[in-house]
């Protein structure tokens, strides 16, 4: 990769609130947190950038794949925003870690949550 690139990786809300349905799942996006703070020091003397988008409580397939219709009916409304996102909702961070506008960001984690994250 070129210097002024930007690698990007998805994690989870359930990195840092826990699910119990959904344990591997948790697991996985939690070492992408470790994966981006780690790569973004082996890369950084390259140019390029590592960060990492950290998504709450998005409507998508894997919800109604992990959970019962009950669950699904009350998705989302615990956290502070009392709603589920929808999937557009995460473009604009995506695209800002991607522009030279967050040439200065490197090793971060973005929560895209309603305030989930914080709130547990």
């Amino acid at each position: 990769m070129k210097p002024g690139s930007s690698i990007i990786q998805t994690s989870s809300v359930v990195t840092y609130v826990g699910e119990k349905q959904m344990i591997d799942y948790t697991a996985t996006k939690g070492a992408n947190v470790g994966f981006t703070r780690a790569l973004s020091k082996n890369v950084v003397n390259r140019g390029i950038r590592v960060n990492a988008v950290a998504p709450g409580r998005i409507w998508t397939p894997l919800i109604a794949a992990s959970f019962s219709s009950d669950q699904v009916a009350v998705y989302g409304a615990f956290n502070p925003m009392q709603r589920v996102a929808h999937p557009f909702e995460l473009a604009p961070t995506y695209v800002y870690l991607a522009s030279d506008d967050s040439r200065f960001v490197t090793g971060q984690v973005l929560h895209v949550d309603g305030g989930e994250s914080t709130h547990s």
